[in-house]
């Protein structure tokens, strides 16, 4: 078999990519195959690697997974237990925006390329008639600097993925009021398989089932911020692609 590459979704946090390669190491040792680590700055370069199937293993955001899933054959193998994928809608702390409403219709708005979280904030922006064509956009390379362009009064909100808007400083986040949050819950990353690892699928899905009843795993799992993984079965992953679908149209 050759060396499989892993690689995770461009938006997971900075404070998380030593814990995927802690993963890495553990997950090497467990299955008995070398896999290599392979972290891309953007959404656009790691696609390319996707569609020249480079791509082994990979922690995929929900608007990525349906395509690996559907166009590419991939085979999802869990959830990270207990997270999902919601969004969070910021303004500065100053602002007089106190909800979706006071937006302007010409809102503009600061976000990274994560295309699940941009579409789930468009959406919450329906209230204030706010539609694709008179959003303006501004696309930074990290949540950092969309909190950077909110507090700059460059934009009037920013779109922030929960888990990255929870992970800001505690004096950035004071600098920021929080105008709604998503609780959608169906919608999260999954780990996903590429079709020359599927003889490898039920190995991994046992591996990964018993990671928190391993000391070391355990460890590796705390480093993700993960309590364990979910095991998902065909019908969870077609469920949460199929929820995309209807979200995106």
């Amino acid at each position: 078999m050759k060396r499989p590459v892993m690689t995770i979704s461009p938006d997971i946090g900075p404070d998380r990519i030593a814990g995927w390669y802690i993963f890495n190491t553990w997950l090497q040792k467990q299955w008995g195959h070398p896999v290599r680590l392979e972290l891309f700055p953007s959404f656009q370069q790691q696609r390319a690697a996707i569609q020249r199937d480079e791509i082994g293993i990979i922690y995929a955001n929900p608007f990525d997974a349906a395509m690996l899933v559907r166009e590419k054959g991939f085979k999802a193998i869990a959830a990270a237990v207990g997270k999902s994928d919601e969004v969070v809608l910021a303004v500065h702390a100053e602002s007089p925006i106190k909800r979706i409403e006071d937006l302007p219709m010409t809102c503009r708005a600061a976000m990274t390329e994560a295309p699940d979280v941009n579409t789930i904030s468009a959406i919450l922006l329906e209230p204030a008639d706010i539609t694709r064509q008179t959003l303006q956009t501004v696309t930074a390379d990290t949540y950092v600097v969309v909190a950077k362009l909110v507090l700059q009064g460059k934009v009037d909100v920013g779109f922030f993925l929960a888990e990255a808007y929870d992970g800001l400083s505690r004096v950035v986040r004071s600098q920021l009021r929080e105008l709604l949050r998503s609780q959608i819950h169906d919608i999260r990353h999954i780990l996903l398989v590429e079709p020359q690892l599927h003889v490898e699928y039920e190995t991994l899905r046992t591996i990964l089932a018993k990671m928190s009843s391993d000391v070391k795993g355990r460890d590796a799992l705390a480093n993700l911020g993960f309590v364990d993984w979910e095991l998902l079965r065909q019908e969870d992953t077609e469920f949460m692609i199929d929820l995309m679908d209807t979200l995106v149209t």
